[in-house]
């Protein structure tokens, strides 16, 4: 992939997250035209989560009491160090910095997440993050200024 100035932001700021979250490794990661694929290793012995409870965040993986009654948490701080955070944290900077240099620069509203939890899975996502430049002349989201 060539990226353009505001991929190239994504790209430096990306691999400054381990700086700003202690308990975060990165996994394999690329920048494409209007997308990014990555994989975030969380230490949860660090940010002193429950090893058999791991979540995300997200509506879907939240336990069903909070689901059924999503106006009591809808926009409740679930806490430093989730994926949530972490990857706001990581889009706010980028559009910051975007921004500030003058880059059009938008965000899509959400991001998809999945928890990997086990060897099996996470060759296969990397694969996938690995192959994905190679595979964009064929992507769905592909434009015609992309």
């Amino acid at each position: 992939m060539v990226l353009s100035e505001v991929g190239i932001i994504a790209d430096i700021l990306w691999h400054q997250i381990p700086i700003h979250h202690k308990n975060v490794e990165l996994g394999d990661f690329v920048v494409m035209p209007n997308h990014i694929h990555g994989i975030l290793i969380i230490d949860k012995h660090l940010n002193n989560a429950n090893v058999d409870n791991v979540e995300t965040g997200h509506a879907l993986s939240l336990p069903t009491e909070i689901i059924q009654k999503p106006g009591l948490q809808r926009f409740q701080n679930i806490g430093k160090n989730t994926i949530s955070s972490i990857v706001g944290s990581y889009k706010s900077a980028v559009t910051k910095h975007a921004n500030r240099l003058g880059y059009p620069h938008q965000w899509q509203k959400l991001f998809y997440d999945n928890i990997i939890r086990n060897n099996n899975d996470y060759q296969k996502i990397s694969d996938y993050i690995v192959s994905n430049p190679e595979n964009w002349a064929k992507d769905k989201f592909k434009t015609e200024e992309t």
